[in-house]
């Protein structure tokens, strides 16, 4: 998918791996004012950021001032503060309880730049994680008490959310603050995704972005790597499609790892029966004509089983390079459906509408269909399928896989349905609101930058199409969102100023996902934090 209107150019665990990052992009000392709720003033919502026990409860001490709540991006849900010391590395070891969690301690470890000493038991000054409790697979509770923290959670995810927690409070010589967090996401989906088909962007630039918002706790990396401008990674079933610059099957191998390592699920993106340029431009046979025998751009003819066999190809093809649980079949902007009347224009495409789905089938109905065949070519492959939300039509004779995640990005197109239309069916919905979360190349069509601060202060998960959230009782099938740069304009910013502008919209955007209710710091307070922990 891409932006409006693309024709101007454009929570499942992973197994986790080791890698020693390269630079700290997050952290946070420890002792600053509160910036979390402590037990005494827990989110709106009333609910406890996780189920996980804590080991054990902090002792007091006369000895010291209670401890504050630690400031970290995104905020931790719940601290109950004690009296003591707090925690700072020096020469103690990272110990773990499960051979699960060896990944984890040796990143942390290496981070922190303390010895990693596996399965023992923990000591003076150690750092011990833990597998325990039940509940969210991404919650963990952080123990700081006597000299030694504790993590401990339900799942892996969760105590490496608690690694990235600990490593703001103390960066730059900061401390752990004695007490207990207790923190959870408030939403499962946190994603960022990158569209490198009209801007190719290196290996090293999506790496650093990867440990960038792994720190700060997002989950899905969305990789939209085929569109009109350019194919960019290595096919060996189609290599006649592939662009010069592009990523080799090695070199997404490295990325997707990364992404494990960091519980991150990268989302690839093949999008059709639009947006196929790329494709087309080898197969000139395989693009849709109307009845003058005008091309349209970037449509192939879905009428022509060629389009079908193609992509399907594909599919199968980058599904075990991929291996992660969610997968984007597009399905946005076909330009067959742009025009006054389709089935007067493009007569195939009405025809074959019929003889597959009967006498009232239109071209909409065949567009679904093609979408739904994408489905199953992917069945096999067990896979949480996401499609743009403009690629589900109201009404028609064939419907939309009713497994289908809305992908809810404009209002814009034609057709666009509002969101509570698919809410109100009991679709799950994920939040790529273009008002707030496009980050466009160029800003063409109306787009600008968008600013941190905005997203702050005024967009939450139900805020899905413009300005207007969606009535709170849809908020379970909100899955979360994801902040998207479009390159539609591709040389209009480099990747050094790409970084350096979705810095802040990406802090703002998960502090909004993970956190429920009206962040504790203001904007100006926020935008401090996130200079002192650095990127």
């Amino acid at each position: 998918m891409g932006t409006r209107s693309r024709s101007t150019v454009g929570a499942g665990v992973v197994t986790a791996g080791t890698v020693a990052l390269t630079m700290v992009l997050v952290g946070c000392a420890g002792d600053g004012a509160g910036a979390g709720a402590t037990r005494a003033e827990r989110p709106s919502d009333g609910k406890s950021a996780s189920s996980t026990p804590a080991s054990a409860e902090p002792s007091p001490s006369k000895s010291y001032p209670l401890s504050t709540t630690p400031q970290t991006i995104p905020s931790v849900r719940e601290h109950t503060p004690a009296r003591g010391p707090g925690w700072r590395p020096s020469s103690g070891r990272v110990v773990i309880g499960d051979a699960k969690l060896s990944d984890e301690g040796k990143l942390i470890a290496d981070e922190l730049r303390l010895k990693y000493a596996g399965k023992v038991k923990a000591g003076a000054g150690d750092v011990e994680l833990a597998l325990g409790g039940s509940g969210n697979p991404e919650s963990y509770t952080m123990t700081v008490k006597s000299g030694r923290v504790r993590i401990v959670g339900p799942g892996d995810a969760g105590v490496f959310y608690g690694t990235r927690t600990l490593k703001q409070e103390v960066h730059g010589g900061g401390t752990a603050p004695e007490g207990v967090v207790k923190d959870a996401p408030a939403k499962p989906q946190r994603g960022f995704m990158l569209d490198i088909a009209r801007k190719p962007f290196t290996v090293g630039w999506i790496k650093d972005r990867i440990r960038e918002i792994g720190d700060l706790k997002y989950n899905q990396f969305g990789l939209h790597f085929s569109d009109d401008q350019a194919f960019r990674i290595q096919s060996d079933s189609h290599p006649e499609i592939v662009s010069p610059d592009h990523l080799t099957k090695a070199q997404v191998r490295e990325i997707v790892s990364l992404a494990a390592e960091r519980h991150i699920t990268v989302i690839p993106e093949i999008d059709s029966p639009g947006h196929l340029g790329a494709v087309i431009r080898a197969h000139p046979d395989l693009q849709l004509r109307n009845t003058a025998g005008v091309a349209t751009r970037g449509a192939v003819d879905i009428s022509n089983p060629g389009s079908a066999k193609i992509v399907d190809d594909l599919l199968r093809e980058y599904a075990p390079l991929f291996p992660g649980a969610f997968w984007h079949l597009g399905g946005d902007e076909y330009q067959a459906l742009t025009v006054k009347n389709p089935e007067a224009s493009f007569p195939q495409l009405a025809a074959a509408a019929k003889k597959k789905y009967g006498p009232n089938a239109t071209v909409e109905d065949l567009t679904t269909g093609w979408l739904n065949d994408r489905v199953a070519t992917m069945k096999p492959f067990n896979r949480s399928l996401k499609a743009w939300n403009d690629g589900f039509f109201r009404g028609g004779v064939v419907k939309a896989d009713k497994s289908l995640e809305v992908a809810y990005w404009t209002g814009r197109e034609i057709g666009a349905r509002p969101p509570e239309e698919y809410l109100a069916e009991g679709r799950k919905m994920t939040n790529y609101n273009d008002e707030y979360l496009y980050y466009v190349l160029g800003q063409p069509n109306n787009f600008l930058y968008p600013t941190g601060q905005r997203i702050y202060e005024s967009w939450t998960p139900l805020v899905v199409r413009g300005t207007t959230p969606v009535p709170a009782k849809y908020d379970s099938q909100i899955l979360g969102g994801t902040f998207a740069v479009w390159s539609d304009l591709a040389n209009s910013q480099t990747q050094a100023e790409v970084a350096q502008g979705i810095r802040m919209p990406l802090r703002a955007t998960i502090q909004k996902l993970w956190y429920p209710g009206k962040p504790p710091l203001t904007w100006p307070q926020f935008v401090a934090l996130a200079n002192r922990l650095g990127s």
